[in-house]
């Protein structure tokens, strides 16, 4: 699998990982104080092929995400679910943890960030009735939710934008709800 775009990571470990899993070049940010000229190597590599942002399921990954996004808001999306970074050990999470057929599927379910100035389709109602905020288990669902749409997991009052944000459909959403149910009966 040769990808076209960059693909921004934390490190080394996560670079080698990348590229023991696909054909991709790399930029590697070192940690989550980004700098500057980081931002600017991002943001051409953006306007010449395109990036993805791949960090860690945890704290400094989403910062990080969070800063190259504000700097340049063309940059897609690729997400892990936190399972899926542990180290053997147990000691640890990350990117460079994961299996390569992991990095190969998430790097092929990419999202794209979009400035939809239409309303958000998703309700906060909705995210209340689907039992992903003011529920005992949300917090769960809501990780739940972000693996099974691929964007990650989000607190309650960031859901709705992080779903109006990857465009995520009410349909998608409901099918990934009533998924997330029938996998809970089981």
């Amino acid at each position: 699998m040769k990808i076209k775009e960059v693909i921004v990571v934390e490190g080394k470990d996560d670079t080698v990982a990348v590229k023991r899993a696909v054909e991709a070049d790399t930029i590697e940010t070192n940690g989550s104080a980004i700098s500057e000229e980081t931002l600017k190597k991002i943001a051409h590599a953006a306007s010449k092929r395109g990036v993805i942002v791949f960090t860690d399921p945890d704290y400094p990954g989403r910062r990080i995400r969070a800063i190259i996004e504000e700097y340049v808001p063309t940059a897609k999306h690729a997400f892990l679910a936190k399972e899926k970074t542990i180290a053997k050990n147990g000691k640890g999470l990350g990117i460079e943890h994961a299996k390569d057929e992991d990095i190969r599927e998430a790097l092929a379910s990419v999202h794209t960030l979009w400035n939809n100035e239409e309303p958000a389709e998703i309700t906060m109602e909705d995210l209340i009735i689907a039992k992903l905020v003011a529920h005992p288990q949300a917090r769960q669902r809501r990780t739940d939710i972000g693996n099974l749409l691929q964007i990650g997991y989000t607190n309650g009052k960031q859901l709705a934008k992080r779903l109006h944000m990857f465009g995520i459909t009410k349909q998608q959403f409901i099918e990934a709800v009533q998924a997330l149910n029938q996998e809970e009966r089981k």
